[in-house]
């Protein structure tokens, strides 16, 4: 029995009721009453647990009202714990005493589904924009997705510092690069800054509510969707908890080949990270070279898999193409030229001493902050914590091909810069593994569909760090909910708390080390 388990367990004895239907068996799910909700995260909160996701359900099919969903995570060890909201009280006692990134969770729960968190401070609306109707909640079975919303007048409360000498600086939403939009309103003092406040959801497309519109398998190309740059990602962990829900056993050659596909997708977003950092500090060279070689590779991919971005390549129950002989000689011969060439620009980055007056120091989230904030993927490694979905949680083949795990305690843009440098290595040696002791067999089977009222997990580590998928089957065996957490849902609190004594200058540089999604989180 894992210790979260036991712990909730001893905590609430026979209130505490496991569900069935929850797959995988690994990830134990338990109803607890609504009164014990807050109670259990703190009894879980002494155990160290992380709040890795919160959602809710409308379960009003089953006749049953609205679900409550908290997600903890320890190490290898994930627990859900639910409760129950009924129809004529949507209301939940809030999680937000034990765990920072309740804050938004829950603000979306209430924008979106309309549950209220007793307890959160913080009533503005979130992911919904507040031009929307107050009543309109997309989540519900009642809302009509294809009806024209009428614009009501709205305005956001911004958290404000007043004092003499203070100004704000609003940045955003439309910005002068190619990037998606999202609003960053500082406080300053001179060139320090004291508060920063990041406003999303401009790019909010409905895609939850959407999932409920397909088929199981054709929602795997919705879940590609989800963040362009993360595609394999999201659809791998789409498909593994919809095989998870039916207890589907895929070939080996399709694994492998899944794992393949995921860290060419780690190695080519993190070439282009380490080029954009190089650009926010004017070194202009690095920024062109390090996009060279992410170009080299996703050319490579268009190539061997129809797709730069190796989009709609991974579906539930396997893989739609495979690679031959030829092919795998082509990324051998890819990966010795790309190490030489990565590692002359690395030693170039490294000892430039304008670069480096940049980048160390600058940003600094401590490891304390980013464990009370449920930090996820590089942005977590660089401030100390230990995790990784592939080491801690395996399937086939990271069972088998070891994993190293890169962690630095600086918690600054060099940290966070430097930790893709070290899995861009780990990558490439983890691909090797993958081609020299890749199996033979098919690269696909059916899934059935799942039965009614199933619900199945998956988290697996995308290039940012820990993707959640969790999916819930209706009374008819249709998708009922389907909850996608982006890393993006937690780091980007992250990227507001690191700013703070740092100069308005130093937050391109900074935002680019965290590098988040605004269409992965804006769902």
């Amino acid at each position: 029995m894992g210790k979260l388990k036991e712990t909730l367990l001893s905590t609430l004895g026979a209130d505490a009721k496991e569900i069935e239907g929850q797959y995988p068996s690994s990830v134990p799910a338990f109803l607890v009453p609504r009164k014990r909700f807050a109670e259990t995260a703190k009894a879980l909160k002494k155990e160290y647990a992380l709040l890795a996701a919160e959602w809710a359900t409308d379960e009003t099919l089953f006749g049953r009202g609205f679900g409550v969903y908290a997600c903890y995570r320890k190490e290898s060890e994930y627990l859900i714990v639910k409760t129950l909201a009924p129809a004529d009280d949507p209301t939940f006692p809030s999680l937000i005493k034990k765990f920072v990134p309740a804050y938004r969770f829950e603000r979306q729960i209430q924008s979106l589904m309309g549950l209220t968190p007793v307890g959160n401070p913080d009533d503005r609306p979130w992911i919904k924009h507040e031009d929307w109707p107050a009543d309109a909640w997309p989540l519900r079975k009642t809302f009509d997705g294809l009806q024209r919303l009428p614009r009501v007048d709205g305005e956001y409360r911004w958290v404000r510092a007043e004092g003499d000498g203070i100004y704000e600086i609003p940045v955003g939403p439309v910005h002068a690069g190619i990037i998606e939009p999202g609003h960053f309103r500082f406080q300053a003092m001179g060139e320090d800054v004291i508060n920063l406040e990041v406003r999303l959801g401009y790019v909010h497309k409905g895609i939850e509510k959407r999932f409920e519109s397909f088929s199981w398998n054709e929602a795997s190309r919705l879940a590609g969707r989800v963040s362009g740059d993360t595609t394999v990602a999201h659809s791998l962990a789409y498909s593994r908890a919809l095989e998870a829900m039916t207890e589907c056993t895929l070939p080996d050659r399709a694994m492998w080949l899944r794992a393949l596909f995921l860290e060419r997708e780690r190695i080519a977003n993190h070439l282009g990270d380490l080029g954009a950092i190089c650009n926010d500090v004017a070194f202009a060279i690095l920024f062109y070279q390090f996009h060279r070689l992410k170009e080299m590779v996703v050319r490579t991919n268009l190539k061997l898999f129809g797709h730069r971005f190796m989009m709609d390549r991974i579906v539930p129950g396997g893989v739609t193409v495979d690679i031959d002989a030829e092919g795998i000689a082509v990324i051998l011969s890819e990966l010795d030229w790309l190490l030489k060439e990565f590692e002359r620009l690395v030693v170039i980055y490294d000892e430039n001493s304008s670069v480096e007056d940049r980048v160390r120091d600058t940003g600094i989230l401590s490891s304390e902050k980013a464990r009370d904030l449920g930090m996820v993927g590089f942005v977590a490694r660089a401030s100390g914590l230990h995790l990784d979905c592939r080491m801690h949680n395996p399937f086939p083949p990271y069972d088998r091909i070891s994993v190293t795990t890169p962690v630095l305690v600086s918690g600054d843009v060099h940290a966070r810069a430097w930790v893709r440098v070290e899995e861009i290595r780990d990558s490439v040696r983890i691909i090797r593994e993958i081609l020299k002791t890749l199996p033979g067999g098919d690269i696909a089977v059916a899934v059935p569909a799942p039965g009614p009222d199933r619900s199945g997990f998956a988290a697996v580590e995308g290039w940012r760090g820990e993707i959640i998928y969790w999916l819930q089957s209706g009374p008819n065996g249709e998708i009922n909910r389907a909850m996608a957490r982006d890393p993006s849902s937690v780091n980007w609190l992250g990227l507001e708390q690191c700013i703070h004594g740092n100069i308005v200058p130093d937050f391109p540089v900074c935002n680019k080390s965290f590098n988040q999604s605004y269409s992965g989180h804006d769902l």
